[in-house]
């Protein structure tokens, strides 16, 4: 009797300890279900296999298989820490990526490297189609995992600022920041996300604390490029400078060293130092030939140079494969510039099926519609739009556009407002731009404020006085009708 009590009790006090272990396994399997079905319907997505090959030999060593395989290393290396990557090793690694989640559809860390490889090889190439094979990658890792995973998050963070969704990319760099807080790659995307969202204080207090980090040397170049863009925005051109020539020099890779020479370049440029910014866009497409933002510097300085012929042509070459829309748009001014309107409104109409492919592929386009809207197509549509744009994610390139879409349709004393908010440089980022300058100078002229109008449109020649084809030469003509004599910009070299 005492002894079939002591197994009853036995039995009775067994049994809550099975049946967790049924529900933790059931849960266990429901995970592993949920997961594969995710990886699943993301491999259902992924492009089709290749068509059936004959074997082919083993490639020799060296050369013939070497280079390949070196690109796509470098891509994975540059993908894991968010650095410009090579275009031929991005697609490599895309393609070992996808072979790999085939072949192993609940390896989180794999669907995220090819989210991330996606998302630059998108970035890079401007083609937004590759951001929606991005996003279901990512996803795939999300849940395979179950939780949250550091590299999925930078990832979808990358992939948010590729597609200029600040506020998402502010949410989901704060989880992988608060995930991993001493990983210095979680600050550079983070920066960029407060800095779209107008919110310089934490972009400056997020670079202290990135510089406040032990890095290694593989990640000194990167930091020291996202330094230059945060001194960038605040006005401190020769430190910026400093920063990305230091970056450039201790790249590791061509692709790396072209991007922050293009940097650099950039920044020549919007000083009006032709010869330099022309040396140095060159010498990342020699470094790059894939170096989009090389390739439109290195055309717009052609043209400010009066180098007509070749900066169409470097446009043309530019916009020949996927076209950025911001590259077309540069094209059609240049042509309007010269009075060439059929050449400039084609242009245009390449300009809007390039906008609505990069819509389609998630991207948030209403800062450059606006900008274009104001000047060559409906300012009240322009309005409209960035105003959306305001509330959702008020940096200061939307607030110079829509003080200007303002501008155009006339309503000037409300335009005077966001202008000046995009110049204030005790409020707004510091950046000295020739374009908001001129912009904050036609809005206080129409309002008759001449005296700040004049001084200016004054600055906006002395930033850069080659800044727009159409704008420049605008800022000229102001000036004489409020009385000012401006300088002639130099001859070019």
């Amino acid at each position: 009797m005492d002894n079939r009590q002591s197994v009853g009790t036995s039995l009775i006090s067994e049994r809550p300890a099975a049946r967790r272990s049924r529900r933790v396994l059931r849960r266990v399997l429901v995970v592993a279900l949920a997961g594969g079905a995710a990886a699943g319907a993301a491999l259902a997505l992924l492009p089709g296999e290749p068509q059936p090959r004959r074997a082919a030999r083993p490639p020799a060593a060296g050369p013939q298989a070497g280079p390949r395989a070196q690109a796509r290393d470098q891509a994975l290396t540059a993908v894991t820490y968010g650095v410009p990557a090579a275009l031929p090793g991005l697609t490599a690694l895309i393609g070992r990526q996808e072979q790999r989640v085939r072949e192993q559809p609940e390896d989180a860390r794999a669907w995220a490297v090819l989210g991330a490889a996606y998302t630059e090889r998108g970035r890079r190439a401007g083609d937004a189609a590759d951001y929606p094979q991005a996003e279901r990658a990512l996803r795939a890792s999300l849940q395979v995992r179950g939780t949250p995973g550091t590299e999925a998050l930078d990832g979808l963070t990358a992939l948010a600022l590729a597609r200029r969704d600040f506020p998402a990319a502010k949410r989901y760099g704060e989880q992988a920041l608060k995930a991993a807080p001493k990983r210095w790659s979680a600050y550079p995307p983070l920066i960029d996300a407060y800095t779209g969202l107008g919110d310089y204080a934490k972009a400056r207090a997020a670079l202290d604390k990135l510089l406040a980090l032990r890095t290694g040397a593989e990640a000194r170049p990167a930091v020291r490029a996202r330094a230059a863009a945060v001194y960038r925005d605040r006005g401190w051109r020769e430190d910026a400078v400093a920063q990305l020539t230091d970056a450039a020099a201790a790249a590791r890779t061509p692709a790396e060293r072209a991007a922050w020479l293009a940097g650099v370049g950039q920044l020549a440029w919007e000083r009006g130092d032709l010869p330099e910014a022309l040396r140095h866009f060159e010498g990342a497409l020699r470094l790059d030939p894939d170096q989009r933002a090389a390739a439109a510097g290195r055309a717009r300085t052609l043209a400010a140079q009066g180098r007509t012929a070749e900066a169409l042509a470097a446009y043309q070459a530019a916009v020949a494969r996927q076209p950025r829309p911001e590259d077309l748009l540069e094209l059609g001014e240049l042509y309007e510039s010269l009075g060439q309107r059929q050449p400039a409104e084609e242009s245009y109409a390449r300009l809007r099926e390039a906008v609505a492919r990069s819509v389609a592929g998630g991207v948030d386009e209403e800062l450059l519609t606006g900008r274009f809207e104001a000047d060559h197509g409906d300012p009240w549509e322009a309005v409209d739009r960035l105003e959306k744009e305001w509330r959702r994610q008020p940096g200061t390139e939307v607030a110079d556009a829509l003080g200007w879409a303002l501008h155009r349709t006339g309503a000037d004393q409300e335009a005077l407002a966001y202008a000046t908010a995009a110049t204030d440089k005790t409020k707004g980022g510091g950046v000295r731009s020739a374009a908001y300058a001129f912009h904050l100078g036609m809005i206080e002229a129409a309002v008759d404020r001449t005296g700040p109008a004049r001084r200016h449109l004054e600055e906006a020649l002395r930033i850069n006085p080659y800044f727009s084809p159409l704008l420049a030469p605008a800022a000229r003509e102001a000036l004489r009708e409020l009385g000012g004599v401006p300088d002639e910009p130099p001859p070019s070299e």
